[in-house]
């Protein structure tokens, strides 16, 4: 990952040699030509770097340094052949003759400092190690030094834009850079790997399999690959105010992407975009604002990581220094030697901008913001620029600061040398009002010492500049991290922070309620401006604003932002107690068709190996996915992925068959009433049918992908999605059965990092475990929506899950062919089965299991002993689901065969 603190230093040339906007194209193994002293003294070998507004020779000998030599101030550039003293000589080409007024000397000793120059007129001779290529560079030369000389820099832009275009479209992706030889590319075009202050143009390739980056000029890797199994996240972005970004990250919560494309068309982004999201099986894209905005207010996710989500969904990534993730200081006492985090007094005012803290500076800004003619602005810097955020991390990417200012550091008194002076310039300076960045509530302190040794200069005291001064409170720069962490996370931060959210991403950003906050900045004027300008000269004049002032974060929100329920937030880290009506054993369900007893239910299991088959009967066209009975027993219903739901029973065969859509059914149950069959869809909806009046009575569109599983108590349906969630939805069962029309109302939302494929409610109904297609098993608590404990116990996709009788333990089957019982309370694994074959599906009573595998049989297990007690030859192919009555006399079994077979226990 090349986050911007991370650069690497073991190849001194990097991209950020180059000046802003510039383009490397090739480089060529060379020697310079010093003209004096003995042959071996005066050629140095090296490579020599052809770039839009330079050129660039890196020396093989680290100790001398890199030169570099801007194309504008040459006065002449040509072909000739070394000739010992008289390098004027007509004859055939061999070296590059460069006449210039001024000479870069960068990294000498390979340290990193400020650009030495040479000035005065300089002849500068290079031989390249293949001679037949010096006429190319020559010309090459010559096309971007006339570009370099345009008067305007709009034509020198689109005169190095066009050589640029030109060169790539004489060249293509390489498919022998595939990583398997049966990779079919789907689609092929240009365009630029964007890091800090940098791009690199070259050609994307996108095939079934991987995401490829083939730059240009081979640097700094010849390709670079990305699966598209492991892409976890991908966000369109804004680039230079124009939508031509794309962000691609392989980690859930990681600050640093994986890649970042610029494209030249919006078109062809969009293609690219479209086609990773529907390739990955979770259809995985951008999840709203909203969606975070209520993990965060339930105490889901931290305020750290809510920040992050807002940030990325609003444009910001640590690639683009000038939308660079934003943070807020929210401590305002650094002065005191203790941190007090329940004083109110400790605490920024997140309610206003940082340009409105101070009451006396403020007056003199509305002064001068009234007199000013439109655009009007109150502050005339941004919270966030690179400047801004390179002052922060000079000490870990002091290159980067080097090449945003032409080769200089800041003046030693403006660096940043202290927190407490930092936050107090920011309070009271005429033009600083910068936030923080995320780096000061993360684990990494490294930006706040100077373990590079660099010479960043002398204060006027006389004091070097050297690690960051921490406030008092802070014992050292890990402690000051830990200390912010804990202030960010605090009871106070997590009631207010929604209102700074407000400023920067919400309703207050921009507009009257702007002004009202006292929220304008000059960015905003400059941004909004941008979209209306034709004049090439004038757009790039912005760009290089956006730059110097940085860009405000695309708007998220337009009404108020809601504060979090911090009740919930007090248990974030802390496991909720269990009740004890999930600790005791359940009574018998009232719903009952039969009065049952424990000994009733226990003689059926204790004979479940005697299992006689009833009847079979093939009624879908593709494998069986559920099972449902009236109370009476008289009515079976039955979902396939044939898309259909089809009502029959044992003694008259199939009576209806019913379709809602071309999309596989998955699941189905019959509310309390007998009245009602809901199922669950591919086509990511649930389907309502009225058996008494033959159709479909209602549709619950509520998920972003293929509902896998569904559950009902208490007039509350529960639904599992693909789209990793878990839904509880209001769902009156008299309602529907009275043919009403239903308002499906959201109860609560259980976000999960994998496609939910199974889920099931304890006997109480007060716990909820589910089961998701990576193998994580998480319980929860349904008056709480937190989680209980989750773990992966499963190496692959998780089947079933389901609770014991007494909620004490819940059983999971999944495709790695292990059944695994945990401990509800502790989240503990307690066994696990290896069975010989994957099991699809089970019921249990907390000793005994039947249950489904993959070659039709059913086994009766005894957890106790691990082992399979009997095996039933049942299905031709996977058993694919299971239902057993209340009073377990009672067995459905269905397979991929497109079989239903009834059982019955003889005893």
């Amino acid at each position: 990952k090349d986050h911007i603190a991370k650069t690497d230093r073991s190849c001194r040339f990097s991209l950020l040699l180059l000046d802003l906007e510039e383009h490397y194209f090739e480089q060529h193994t060379a020697y310079n030509l010093t003209g004096r002293g003995p042959e071996a003294n005066r050629r140095t070998s090296g490579s020599l770097k052809i770039c839009s507004k330079s050129i660039i020779f890196e020396p093989d000998d680290a100790v001398k340094p890199i030169l570099k030599i801007l194309l504008k101030d040459c006065k002449g550039i040509g072909a000739v052949e070394e000739t010992g003293h008289n390098p004027f000589i007509e004859s055939k080409p061999a070296c590059i003759l460069i006449e210039t007024k001024q000479i870069y000397l960068i990294k000498e000793e390979n340290v990193v400092a400020p650009y030495k120059y040479e000035r005065g007129e300089k002849k500068v001779t290079f031989q390249l190690e293949v001679p037949g290529k010096t006429e190319d560079v020559v010309q090459m030369l010559l096309q971007l030094h006339r570009a370099s000389c345009l008067d305007k820099q709009g034509d020198q832009t689109a005169m190095v834009a066009a050589i640029l275009q030109s060169r790539l479209a004489r060249t293509c992706f390489d498919k022998n850079s595939f990583q398997h030889v049966t990779e079919n590319p789907h689609m092929e075009c240009v365009a630029e790997m964007v890091s800090p202050l940098v791009t690199n143009a070259g050609h994307v390739c996108i095939t079934d399999c991987n995401l490829y980056f083939q730059p240009m000029n081979s640097y700094p890797d010849l390709v670079v690959q990305i699966g598209l199994h492991s892409v976890r996240r991908i966000y369109k972005r804004r680039h230079g105010l124009r939508p031509l970004g794309l962000e691609v990250f392989c980690t859930e919560n990681d600050l640093c992407s994986d890649i970042y494309l610029m494209f030249y068309s919006t078109k062809e982004r969009d293609e690219l975009y479209y086609y990773i999201a529907t390739f990955l099986e979770n259809h995985i894209a951008e999840c709203t604002a909203e969606s975070y905005m209520l993990q965060w207010q339930r105490g889901h996710i931290s305020n750290y990581q809510y920040l992050l989500h807002l940030n990325n969904l609003a444009d910001r990534s640590v690639n683009d220094l000038s939308q660079y993730p934003v943070f807020p200081w929210v401590i305002s006492d650094y002065s005191s030697t203790q941190m007090d985090l329940l004083n109110p007094a400790s605490f920024r005012d997140l309610r206003k901008p940082i340009g409105a803290l101070n009451t006396e500076r403020l007056e003199r800004l509305l002064e001068r913001y009234r007199d000013m003619p439109e655009p009007r602005f109150m502050y005339g810097s941004h919270y966030s620029s690179p400047g801004y955020v390179l002052f922060y991390l000079v000490r870990v990417a002091p290159e980067h600061m080097l090449c945003l200012q032409n080769g200089r550091f800041d003046q030693a008194d403006r660096m940043f040398n202290s927190v407490g002076e930092t936050w107090k310039n920011c309070l009271e300076g005429g033009t600083d009002f910068k936030e923080l960045i995320p780096e000061f509530y993360g684990s990494d302190s490294s930006f706040l010492k100077n373990l590079l040794g660099l010479n960043l200069g002398r204060r006027q005291g006389g004091g070097r500049v050297e690690n960051v001064e921490l406030p008092s409170w802070a014992s050292d720069p890990d402690d000051f991290l830990e200390k912010m962490r804990l202030a960010l996370e605090s009871q106070y931060v997590s009631e207010h922070l929604h209102e700074w959210i407000d400023l920067i991403f919400g309703y207050k950003q921009r507009g009257s309620e702007a002004v009202a906050a006292h929220n304008v900045y000059i960015c905003q004027c400059v941004c909004l401006c941008f979209c209306s300008i034709e004049d090439p000269d004038q757009k790039i004049a912005m760009l290089t604003q956006i730059l110097e002032f940085g860009q405000t974060p695309r708007q998220l929100f337009v009404t108020h932002h809601p504060q979090r329920i911090t009740p919930r937030f007090h248990n974030l880290s802390a496991t909720p107690s269990l009740s004890s009506s999930e600790l005791s054993p359940s009574s018998p369900s009232m719903e009952s068709f039969e009065d049952l007893t424990e000994e009733s239910k226990k003689m059926a299991w204790s004979n479940m190996n005697k299992l006689a088959l009833q009847s079979r009967h093939k009624i879908h066209k593709e494998a069986v996915t559920g099972v449902t009975v009236t109370l009476s027993g008289d009515s079976i219903f039955s979902t396939s992925q044939d898309s259909t739901l089809k009502m029959f029973s044992k003694e008259n065969g199939l009576q209806r068959s019913m379709s809602f859509s071309n999309m596989a059914l998955s699941s189905c149950l019959m509310l309390p009433d007998d009245k009602i069959v809901v199922c669950s869809s591919w086509d990511n909806n649930v389907y309502f049918y009225s058996i008494a009046y033959g159709r479909r009575q209602d549709t619950l569109m509520g998920h972003d992908d293929a509902v896998s599983h569904i559950c009902w108590r208490d007039d509350k349906l529960y639904t599992a999605s693909w789209d990793s969630t878990v839904k509880i939805w209001k769902c009156v069962a008299d309602d529907i059965s009275s043919n009403k029309r239903t308002q499906f109302d959201l109860l609560a939302e259980f976000e999960h990092e994998a496609g939910v494929n199974t889920l099931d409610l304890s006997p109480a109904g007060t716990l909820l475990a589910t089961g998701t297609k990576e193998g994580t098993l998480t319980l929860w608590d349904i008056a709480n929506p937190l989680p209980l404990n989750q773990l992966t116990c499963h190496s692959g996709k998780i089947h079933q899950v389901a609770f014991s009788p007494d909620s004490r333990h819940v059983l999971s089957v999944g495709e790695d062919s292990c059944l695994v019982v945990t401990d509800v309370q502790t989240g503990m694994l307690l066994a696990t089965v290896h069975a010989e074959q994957e099991q699809r599906c089970f019921c249990w009573d907390g000793n005994t299991v039947l249950s489904g595998g993959m070659s039709g049989d059913l086994s009766v297990w005894d957890l106790l002993s691990s082992k399979v007690i009997h095996k039933i030859p049942a299905h031709s192919g996977a058993v694919t689901c299971m239902w057993m009555n209340e009073q377990c006399s009672t067995i459905i079994t269905g397979g991929v065969d497109k079989q239903i077979i009834l059982w019955k226990p003889e005893y």
